[in-house]
């Protein structure tokens, strides 16, 4: 078997998580203090440029390898050869819960997982990088365990570790990007009523050209769903309604630098729109389940903080919704300029959760 220090490393040593998607790339660090509570001690974003990264592959390898580089400088970090996630797409890998009997050792586990892997994985095994790791007692079959495995095409995982090290770095765990936004948001949904506990979550991380959607109640994931819809299209209103070139009206849709009929003529049409691709794809939800409600919004990604997109939401679905932060309740390093980083905070949620991996294996 295959593993990049593997998809679930064990490793507790210092480490970077650095989410590489289509628009940037977002690094976090994290650490404890003596009370043992989590410290943000840096973090920084670098933008690409459309096309460097399509559907997951790398098409500009050395121009994104720069931007991992800059990103790595832009934080302050001093240690370049700290161990670095990477997130991959949930399109690029395949997991499967599966049950085993308990009491195997680890060599016999190993057998039990190629074997199994086998009936899920349409290609080779000799293809893919594929781990495992157990998740407990199975609920339902006393004696025997859960365990969750992974696969993904080799090819997927060599152009990730090798663009790490082309920055400079050490790959030490590869982890699926839906789970690394899923511990993220654990952290908030445990403040939430109740710490979350039985409540139906949807969580929504709202990308440049992908919405992603997760409904979660407790550890486990009821549905998930992928839109083609994303911040990038407020870029494109913007270039329409003013002129811009691409790159302009991205910069000035991050400074706030726009003319005053901004917010009725394009950002409000915008918001109402996102609004409604929210309440659409709760409702393929509800449709393909027996659930005909949720208990908790929560919105991530670049265009989470809009003014009044949560306002929206909750109008469009009648459910209560907030943008997540998932750096609620760390102490912040020196180093960290707070306002900006409140503002920016709910594109942080992958990064986060690949950061976490330091402390939560």
């Amino acid at each position: 078997m295959i593993s990049l220090g593997s998809l679930f490393s064990r490793e507790p040593a210092p480490m970077l998580g650095i989410d590489v998607s289509s628009s940037s790339v977002k690094l976090v660090e994290l650490s404890r203090n003596r009370s043992g509570d989590l410290v943000l001690e840096r973090c920084a974003m670098e933008p690409l440029e459309r096309g460097w990264i399509t559907d997951g592959n790398i098409e500009k390898f050395d121009e994104v390898a720069e931007a991992v580089r800059r990103v790595v400088r832009k934080s302050g970090s001093k240690t370049k050869n700290v161990a670095l996630a990477l997130a991959l797409p949930a399109s690029a890998v395949i997991t499967k819960k599966i049950i085993l009997p308990g009491g195997l050792s680890d060599k016999e586990l190993e057998a039990q997982v190629e074997s199994e892997a086998n009936q899920y994985i349409p290609f080779s095994l000799d293809e893919v990088s594929l781990d495992f790791c157990v998740i407990g007692p199975s609920a339902n079959s006393v004696g025997d365990v859960e365990v969750l495995i992974a696969a993904s095409r080799k090819e997927k995982v060599s152009d990730r570790q090798g663009l790490a090290e082309a920055a400079g770095l050490k790959p030490v765990v590869m982890d699926v990007e839906s789970y690394a936004s899923r511990m993220a948001a654990g952290r908030v949904i445990e403040t939430l009523p109740n710490q979350g506990i039985d409540s139906l979550v949807a969580l929504f991380e709202v990308g440049a050209l992908t919405t992603s959607m997760q409904v979660m109640r407790n550890d486990d994931v009821l549905y998930e769903r992928d839109q083609a819809f994303g911040g990038a299209q407020l870029t494109q209103l913007i270039v329409r309604q003013y002129g811009f070139s691409a790159d302009e009206a991205e910069a000035k849709k991050r400074s706030g630098d726009l003319p005053d009929d901004y917010r009725a003529a394009v950002l409000d049409p915008f918001i109402e729109s996102m609004a409604q691709e929210v309440g659409r794809a709760l409702q393929f939800f509800f449709t393909s389940t027996p659930y005909n409600k949720v208990d908790h919004i929560l919105l991530a990604g670049g265009s989470a903080a809009l003014p009044g997109l949560t306002e929206a939401v909750t109008h469009q679905t009648s459910f209560a919704c907030m943008v997540i932060n998932p750096f609620d309740a760390m102490e912040m390093a020196s180093s960290i300029q707070a306002r900006k980083i409140s503002r920016e905070a709910p594109s942080y949620l992958t990064s986060t959760g690949l950061a976490l991996r330091r402390f939560y294996q």
